[in-house]
């Protein structure tokens, strides 16, 4: 199990949270088994990765398979609704983890999902189909440096950067990989022309995203407690710029598009996170970094909750003054700033 053979400094499993609180919060109507990774479109529309399930890692539904759901913040009182995924699809063994959208020069829109069927590792394109409200699912794509996928940033209508939240597949292989501390986790780039490893040596590579201008990727290492920041190259390699030290488990990042901030998803004490007590729920977290570029980039705590509201935030993703703050296996919040 996780907890045990993790050394507990990493999951900082002593740490206690002193609450911070947003006025105009209310959970999301519908959203019960975990919201993993969210992604908002340039119009307002969020999609939701729900039901992820994990060997060791809790569940509230453990046999409910997992979903795609989608909100438009734009409404007045929005609220989630599951999309249709297409014929075809084994939607039986959907186990989404982390989602990236892509919109394409014909404004097509392709939502990305890191899938575990079985506890597989794939990586699944959909085409969004608006009028519809579903998903067309296009292709799976499976390669042996996409051993233990966590999340995907898109950067073309078949191309991502993927991280490697280990180097192995194997379950047991994976706990000695952590125990060891092995450093072994990576950032790898898909294209239909080529595959390779771009950035190694990540103690759990977890969320990915890219800035505005697509010029620096950013990733989250959520064992290390840290965002590294690397310039993306022609080649699609990445050199590493920078890493910024946080002191918490860093989950998903978010991008506010606006100003180029990154918001990030926390979780203040692992061990709660992986050793599921009701009666001491895992906390939440929410981090906004401004300037991230610069000498000294500024950290806010803009939310942190005991687990009496919200369990275990993975995620949290701002539009327009809005926040929603996902977790990795109960509810997700919706905040008007």
């Amino acid at each position: 199990h996780h907890g045990i053979l993790v050394p507990l400094s990493r999951l900082k499993a002593s740490r206690e949270v002193e609450s911070v609180d947003l006025p105009n919060c209310r959970l999301i109507k519908g959203i019960e088994t975990g919201a993993e990774d969210i992604d908002i479109l340039p119009n307002g529309l969020a999609f939701f990765s729900v039901g992820l399930k994990f060997p060791g890692l809790h569940s509230f539904a453990p046999d409910k398979p997992g979903g795609i759901l989608m909100m438009d913040l734009k409404e007045e009182k929005p609220r989630a609704l599951e999309l249709r995924v297409s014929w075809g699809f084994d939607l039986a063994s959907f186990n989404p983890h982390g989602i990236s959208t892509f919109i394409d020069d014909d404004d097509t829109v392709y939502l990305f999902v890191v899938n575990h069927p079985e506890f597989k590792n794939t990586v699944e394109i959909f085409k969004f189909q608006e009028e519809e409200n579903s998903l067309l699912h296009l292709k799976t794509i499976k390669h042996e440096l996409l051993p233990s996928v966590n999340d995907v940033i898109a950067v073309g209508p078949s191309h991502f950067y993927a991280t490697n939240d280990h180097y192995f597949s194997d379950p047991f292989l994976k706990y000695l990989e952590t125990y060891l501390n092995l450093r072994w986790a990576n950032v790898v780039y898909y294209s239909p022309e080529e595959v390779k490893l771009v950035a190694e040596g990540f103690d759990s590579a977890n969320g990915i995203n890219i800035s505005p201008d697509k010029k620096y990727v950013y990733v989250a290492d959520i064992l290390a407690h840290e965002i590294h920041v690397l310039e993306k190259q022609p080649n699609m390699n990445l050199t590493q710029l920078k890493v910024l030290q946080l002191g918490t488990l860093v989950d998903n990042l978010s991008i506010d598009p606006s100003s180029g901030d990154i918001w990030v998803g926390c979780h203040p004490n692992g061990q709660k996170l992986f050793v599921y007590d009701p009666n001491h729920p895992p906390s939440s977290e929410v981090l906004r970094i401004q300037n991230i570029l610069s000498e000294k980039p500024s950290v806010t705590t803009v939310y942190i909750n005991n687990g009496s509201v919200l369990q275990g935030s993975s995620v949290a993703t701002i539009y327009d003054r809005k926040l929603l703050v996902g977790t990795l296996y109960q509810r997700a919040l919706y905040c008007e700033l």
